[in-house]
């Protein structure tokens, strides 16, 4: 099996962390090593082909039996967290099912991830203060919404013609509505409420992100928004849809009636 390189060694994590400022000595107990700092309770047992990989990545220095970290050390550990998070997140929100396709013009039965890339993109975007620019909330309505487009037979082509391959049907067409499952129908509606609870104004780019799965810059050339404004939209466009999906509890509050009338009105 070959070794995923752009995914964090985890012995080699814990080595690093291990040492961190410390001065380490290394002996050697059965044929593998052990790493002792004065701090720590008992040593750290590694392989000798870890050591020779931390060493030749420049992330250790040896000298004789010392050890110590270099420079490199926290830039390489703020890579791997991101890396590490990243990949947490993707487990937590991937769900495979089997859908038929047509790919390159056969049809084949093939596994899609329910969270798209866009939006595994937008689960890093950060505001200014550091904080998640979309919310988990937000997310989750965003995949909801894809995976009714998707389980509603709306799903584009992976041909990249982003054509629905059930479209409207005229009445009596082959592979019509009448043909769709009960499941599939089910999706349909969701969706179809889902969208008109966002709105024709917010609706647009939300189905562009979330289920045709295009970027943000992407969205803005083709609708000629300014830079940056799609983000604003659809955070704005899942915020509406997250409390479609799931309104508010408590107790429905009243609007006041107002009334403009003249300074003698009085209600009846």
């Amino acid at each position: 099996m070959v070794e995923n390189p752009n995914k964090p060694d985890r012995a080699l994590i814990r080595l690093l962390r291990f040492i961190g400022r410390n001065t380490a000595r290394v002996t050697e107990t059965g044929g593998s090593l052990d790493i002792h700092i004065d701090n720590a309770p008992q040593p750290l047992a590694i392989t000798s082909s870890l050591l020779a990989k931390s060493i030749s990545m420049g992330l250790l220095r040896r000298e004789a039996d010392r050890l110590s970290c270099e420079n490199t050390v926290s830039a390489y550990l703020k890579r791997a967290m991101v890396k590490d998070r990243d990949e947490i997140f993707q487990e937590q929100h991937r769900v495979s099912e089997p859908v038929s396709l047509e790919v390159d013009g056969t049809r084949q039965t093939v596994r899609r991830n329910e969270l798209s890339a866009p939006l595994l993109a937008l689960a890093r975007l950060k505001d200014r203060d550091g904080q998640a620019f979309f919310s988990a909330e937000a997310l989750d309505a965003g995949e909801r919404l894809a995976s009714d487009f998707h389980r509603g037979h709306l799903s584009p082509r992976i041909t990249a013609s982003w054509e629905p391959r059930l479209a409207k049907r005229t009445k009596g067409h082959a592979n019509g509505a009448q043909d769709l499952s009960d499941t599939a129908m089910s999706a349909r509606l969701r969706f179809s409420r889902a969208a008109d609870a966002m709105g024709p104004e917010l609706s647009g780019v939300a189905i562009d992100v979330c289920c045709f799965e295009k970027g943000l810059e992407l969205v803005e050339r083709e609708r000629q928004w300014p830079v940056r404004s799609a983000k604003l939209m659809l955070r704005t466009a899942l915020l509406v849809l997250s409390r479609h999906y799931a309104p508010p509890q408590g107790p429905s509050r009243r609007r006041d009636g107002h009334h403009w009338g003249a300074e003698d009105y009085r209600p009846v």
